[in-house]
């Protein structure tokens, strides 16, 4: 710096002024230049830029990468101002021969109450002829004729033409069709959802529902939960005040979201003064059941209660007061008080032997069990449309309940004959389902020690928990 001072005032004595000024500004340039550049120690911080294939014209033509310095940035340069690389004529041919990759524009819309998939595809300006081409001539093309309200149908195009669709049936379905040079391929897709073990207890205080809401189960669980016990234990008769339950089931994940509950894989029933155990078993055949410790099935033959969690408004009794004609006339059955609409599923399996009108009884449904047993379900609002010889399972709805007859409020007359004689519906012992086969019994046992042993440990580690927390309130 001090050799570019001196040369400035020796070019001041002896050269004219304007000859002066002129060496003045290049020396003063050149100078600036010889700052700004980096020196030897100087490091370069270099980003690479992703170069879209699509998009040629926004590349360097080289497809070159180049370096970003600290200096570059405080002078403004950039890659673009920066001199290419000279490139050869392969390079150039390469270069512009790259196709560009067609992007599918996804549209997401959702099925309206009342849409069809030709109303859909109507709104979204997709032609007849596409529509038959993924209908008719796709594997599973029949499936979307059954789209429902709620679900996603996503439309992928290109240019406007329609070259993809998925149909989003639930979480874990849906149906993927791909336009081809001859019309359309479809494929199933289907998603496995992570399933993790639950545990949950309650004591009742004032209902099961409640008590079950409060321990984190949904109604449907809860359901399936008085289900299990349904054959031993009466829901609308049996349930006191400190009675308990603890289960183990599954709950289903789907990308760390819960969607949904697995099976109840055990549980326990404590009602009054006994303890009920069930443990889910899956046979060799793929056949999934409940069953006591012992292997015995934990359904019976008939459930006791016909309707879900109504109240008793009258006993079976020889001598009752009849409400209609005031007069003591026996009640060969017992009356479930419901909401009108309220299904009535069938006690066991067995055959229609009788549906439609019938004196007192209105809309009845009889049906005809083994060993010579009948049920009857009266005073029905209307029938499932069941007919004389047609089979029925357990647990199937046979009608609703309604007033219809003799009757002076909605409920359900149910009664159970054996060999032509009524016998109380709540006190008649139940025939027992088959036992889980031999064969079966050690797979069984296995499983059943596992499942009652952590049933035991997960009660006893809330117990110890609950007493730890009653003593931190205490002190």
């Amino acid at each position: 710096m001090n050799t570019f001072k001196n040369a400035l005032l020796f070019a001041a004595k002896n050269f004219p002024k304007r000859h002066f000024l002129a060496i003045a500004g290049v020396s003063v340039g050149t100078a600036l230049l010889l700052t700004l550049m980096p020196g030897e120690s100087a490091q370069a911080n270099r980003t690479e830029i992703p170069i879209d294939l699509s998009s040629p014209e926004s590349a360097p033509s080289a497809g070159i990468v180049l370096p970003t310095t600290p200096a570059d940035v405080a002078t403004g340069i950039s890659a673009e101002t920066q001199p290419q690389l000279p490139t050869s004529g392969a390079d150039k041919v390469a270069a512009q021969a790259a196709p560009a990759t067609p992007v599918i524009a996804w549209q997401k819309t959702s099925v309206r109450s009342g849409d069809s998939l030709s109303a859909l595809f109507s709104r979204h300006k997709l032609s007849p002829s596409t529509l038959h081409k993924l209908v008719n001539n796709t594997t599973h093309g029949k499936s979307l004729v059954d789209i429902r309200p709620g679900q996603t149908v996503m439309l992928g195009r290109i240019d406007g033409e329609l070259t993809a669709l998925k149909y989003v049936k639930n979480k874990l379905e849906s149906l993927e069709f791909t336009k081809t040079e001859d019309g359309f391929t479809s494929q199933e897709v289907i998603r496995e959802p992570e399933v993790r073990k639950a545990y949950a207890s309650a004591t009742i205080k004032n209902s099961l529902f409640l008590a079950a809401t409060e321990a984190g189960l949904t109604d449907n669980m809860t359901m399936r939960l008085a289900n299990i016990f349904g054959w031993d234990i009466d829901f609308v008769l049996d349930i006191r005040e400190g009675d308990s339950f603890n289960l183990i089931y599954e709950e289903k994940y789907l990308d760390g979201e819960k969607i949904g509950y697995g099976d109840i894989l055990a549980a326990t029933f404590n009602n009054r003064d006994r303890k009920l155990e069930a443990v889910y078993f899956v046979d060799s055949t793929g056949d999934g059941n409940y069953y006591t410790p012992d292997g015995k099935s934990m359904r019976k033959s008939f459930i006791r209660t016909p309707v879900d969690f109504t109240r008793i408004s009258s006993r079976f009794n020889p001598n009752r007061l009849h409400p209609v004609f005031k007069t003591k006339r026996p009640h060969r059955g017992v009356d479930y008080a419901a909401p009108t609409g309220t299904p009535i599923k069938a006690a066991g399996d067995g055959v229609i032997q009788f549906s439609g009108w019938k004196n007192g009884y209105g809309n009845v449904v009889y049906i005809k069990h083994a060993n010579n047993i009948v049920t009857v379900y009266a005073h029905q609002v209307r029938t499932a449309g069941l007919r004389k010889g047609q089979r029925v399972k357990q647990g199937q709805t046979v009608g609703y309940v309604g007033q219809t007859g003799w009757a002076t409020g909605p409920h359900l007359h149910y009664e159970f004959q054996v060999n032509g004689v009524h016998r109380n519906p709540l006190t008649v012992k139940l025939p027992d389902a088959a036992p889980l086969p031999k064969k079966e019994m050690a797979n069984f046992q296995t499983l059943t020690k596992v499942m009652l042993a952590e049933l035991e440990r997960q009660s006893g580690t809330l117990l110890a928990s609950a007493e730890e927390a009653s003593n931190v309130t205490t002190q």
